[in-house]
């Protein structure tokens, strides 16, 4: 839309009008040393809301300050390329580059496949009901916030606070998988000890920069990432023809054999079903986008874009690669992870492993170190969606007010401490009975992902219908969701039918239920723990709260909106839209709005 549609706050003219009866924040008049969060003053209590961020629309609003006001205290520091970047390469890491080696052994080829191509089907339909609402809402706490509001604040309190744990968890987790991939190069290099002390001090250090300084080690992690995944792209295209060096394990045409002997499928139906939560673990982080959105100062202008790129990495990173690496290794090779050679790290990687057995040297330390340095971002993407989903529950009264606390560099100090001191776990898995307390510890967290994913698209079920209910167009949406509710109630049966193989295969593993009952109960609850702490949850926050969900009529559709135009200027603007040459429309229909 044009300028007289949108308006962006200059803070220094809103901040001290005389009669002015909200006091914006403008961190400008701050040194550039605390904007980084590099003085003691940093570290003060930023003193209210900048109101930066971008309200589209804004002649359609009768209080335009109060508005503004109704946001997040976090500064709107993200730019475009950080939400484009971390929407397409912020997730890769393990679950790629290493988790996928166990997914090929227990589900083959073909299983892996399968299960990689609904998972992404089910989370395009995510992505794309989570943009629809995060750039109408861009409020603190994303999906979080949104679940209060929509679904049940005891729901969503059960919801958030798995949210929080699952991320606390995976943070140890990250840097043990990165102590172990430097000792690919060597065992007696460094203790891993002292390899995880350097990689948790490394993520405190990032941190202390944060939003900018997770913002940019996404950007810079990601394109090296994409860059890694597109070039092994080509080399394993090569390497199937026959192209490989001569001597190695590719300098002949393979093809499709390796689906033939051993074959596609490893574990037949069971094998799939294996598949489906480890391909739920390798996408876990997509829907960060939707927490940056209130980290952005005009989600409507970026998050299209950000949203989009989920579909693109869906497709290009992770289905092309995992199609190559099924080419290139049969589900018996015993280097995979949980395979007969008992080995774990970057050296289970199928990646490493078929760059190994290509004969290309050097290449699979390369990769080596770009898993090295994968599993640092997701480290860091642990600790700022932990953070700012905490700083979401103490901002609704669903954790201490302590955690509420935004600094004058725009970091929720006292929560990023809270995600941080998890970091030390990690140092359970030096010792041998470190690998038991781990197990657990991940149990808790094991299907949160999937509980959040459903989250998200209930939600937008429930948005639509009170949109619908309080008189609104759908025209009015800057944004609307590729599927509408119809996406989202097909997301919601598949995250269903994918919670009901897991539970499947928690009675059921493959290989037969262990002869003891108490081991049977135990591999039960390792895959199938988190549901019961999720209605443990929800128990507690019922009882707190003694909340119920709301009639769509009486859903809040006003508070956080940062997009008031009608359904007359958003179809003009379409129509303006659709004007341009046919090369800018087809753009535009697949990487922005």
């Amino acid at each position: 839309m044009g300028s007289n549609h949108e308006k962006e706050v200059d803070t220094a003219s809103t901040s001290s009008p005389p009669n002015a009866r909200i006091e914006f924040y403008d961190p400008y008049k701050e040194s550039v040393w605390t904007r980084v969060g590099l003085t003691f003053e940093s570290f003060k209590r930023a003193p209210g809301t900048t109101g930066g961020q971008v309200v589209s629309g804004s002649q359609n609003v009768s209080d335009l300050e109060k508005v503004l006001a109704d946001a997040p205290m976090l500064q709107p520091k993200m730019k475009p390329r950080h939400l484009t970047m971390i929407a397409v390469g912020g997730s890769i890491g393990t679950g790629l580059f290493v988790s996928s080696g166990s997914a090929l052994r227990e589900g083959g080829p073909a299983g892996v496949l399968v299960a990689w191509i609904l998972i992404g089907i089910m989370l395009i339909n995510v992505t794309q009901a989570l943009g629809e609402m995060s750039i109408l809402y861009p409020v603190s706490g994303g999906f979080y916030t949104l679940a209060v509001r929509f679904l049940d604040p005891s729901y969503a309190f059960a919801m958030g606070w798995n949210y929080v744990f699952q991320w606390a968890v995976v943070l140890p987790l990250e840097i043990t998988v990165a102590g172990t991939t430097v000792q690919y190069w060597g065992t007696d290099i460094m203790p891993l000890a002292a390899w995880i002390t350097i990689f948790w001090v490394v993520i405190i250090i990032v941190s202390v920069f944060g939003t900018l300084g997770f913002a940019e080690e996404e950007f810079w992690s990601s394109c090296l990432k994409l860059l890694v995944v597109v070039i092994f792209i080509f080399i394993g295209v090569v390497c199937i023809c026959g192209g490989g060096p001569s001597g190695g394990a590719y300098d002949h045409y393979i093809g499709g054999s390796k689906w033939q002997n051993p074959g596609a499928f490893a574990n037949g139906f069971k094998g799939v079903c294996s598949v489906f939560v480890v391909a739920a673990f390798a996408f876990a982080g997509t829907e960060l986008v939707g927490l940056a959105a209130s980290e952005t100062p005009n989600p409507r202008q970026t998050m299209p874009a950000a949203v989009k790129g989920t579909f693109w990495r869906i497709t290009v990173i992770y289905i092309s690669s995992l199609t190559i690496i099924g080419l290139l290794i049969g589900y018996d090779e015993p280097r995979l992870l949980g395979g007969d050679a008992d080995i774990d790290g970057a050296a289970a990687s199928p990646f490493v492993i078929a760059l190994s057995d290509a004969g290309i040297n050097g290449l699979d330390h390369f990769v080596n170190a770009t898993i090295c340095i994968s599993v640092l971002s997701i480290g860091l993407s642990c600790v700022y969606a932990g953070s700012r989903t905490l700083t979401a529950l103490a901002e609704t009264g669903y954790a201490p007010s302590l955690f509420a606390y935004v600094d004058k560099s725009s970091r929720p100090l006292w929560s990023l401490i809270a995600i941080l001191v998890w970091g030390p776990l990690a140092y359970v898995n030096v010792v041998t009975a470190g690998d038991t307390v781990f197990r657990w510890l991940l149990a808790l967290s094991g299907l949160s992902t999937l509980f959040t994913w459903l989250s998200i698209c209930l939600c937008h079920i429930r948005f639509r219908r009170a949109w619908q209910v309080q008189g609104h167009s759908v025209d009015e949406l800057p944004f609307k969701a590729l599927g509408g509710a119809y996406g989202s109630w097909f997301g919601v049966t598949l995250i269903v039918l994918v919670l009901i193989a897991q539970f499947y295969i928690a009675i059921w593993p493959i290989g037969g239920m262990p002869d003891s009952p108490r081991e049977t109960a135990e591999t039960f609850f390792a895959a199938y723990l988190a549901v019961p702490v999720m209605i443990l949850f929800y128990v507690i926050g019922y009882a707190w709260k003694r909340t119920l969900p709301q009639r769509a009529h009486e859903i809040d559709l006003d508070s956080g909106r940062k997009s008031w135009l009608t359904a007359e200027e958003m179809n003009e603007w379409r129509a303006e839209r659709r004007r341009a040459p046919w090369y800018v429309r087809i753009y535009r229909i697949l990487f922005t709005n």
